[in-house]
């Protein structure tokens, strides 16, 4: 049995640091695991998402911006992802599709029907198993991000409205799928998100081991 799980979230919640320790707990239980990224994961893709993040591309045009992020998840899917779940390995993705719905859609106001559209045409029947939410104040998850980091991306520049547009919609997108989402306060301190993590191991192990 494998597994396709995705880490989402706002900038600021910890999803790299959390992907890895989880990561690390599945392979001593003794799983192989791919740990991958998006937009990115492959040469291609990860030069998709350098235009996608550039500051100077601050006028981008929503539709492109959708449309890059989708030609990379495509990219992605069909070189890493796809055979990845093929050889058995569980698959840990930070962002994916939903990360769409809440940037793109929620962020940028792009209607849920156009996105779905893509969506269905790059991905057809794959959907992620399992999506840990890491929920998070805006204005707490951007301070993060300023004082951790010198230069912003052409994102972490965005309004906080922008922000606190994407958890809305991220928490739109957990209520209409509570079967597969999994809400993670990312706003605890790092031993208490990772205590809830270990509790949610305990459920993908079951799945896993079904």
């Amino acid at each position: 049995m494998t597994m396709f799980i995705t880490f989402e979230g706002p900038e600021g919640a910890g999803k790299s640091t959390n992907i890895a320790y989880l990561a690390k707990s599945l392979e001593k239980a003794g799983y192989s695991v791919l740990v991958t990224r998006e937009p990115g994961g492959t040469v291609l893709s990860e030069k998709i998402r350098e235009l996608l993040i550039n500051p100077d591309f601050k006028g981008m045009a929503v539709d492109t911006e959708l449309l890059l992020v989708f030609a990379a998840r495509a990219e992605h899917l069909n070189q890493v992802i796809l055979p990845a779940l093929k050889r058995g390995q569980v698959v840990l993705c930070d962002r994916f599709t939903d990360a769409t719905y809440a940037y793109q859609g929620g962020g940028r106001g792009i209607d849920e029907t156009k996105i779905a559209l893509l969506e269905n045409l790059v991905q057809g029947s794959l959907r992620p198993d399992l999506v840990f939410l890491f929920d998070l104040d805006a204005d707490i998850g951007l301070s993060r991000v300023k004082n951790s980091r010198q230069g912003l991306d052409r994102f972490e520049q965005e309004s906080l409205d922008f922000f606190e547009a994407v958890r809305a919609a991220y928490w739109h997108r957990a209520k209409q799928d509570m079967k597969r989402f999994r809400i993670v306060n990312a706003g605890q301190t790092l031993e208490e998100v990772q205590l809830q993590l270990d509790n949610y191991l305990i459920e993908i192990l079951g799945y896993l081991n079904a």
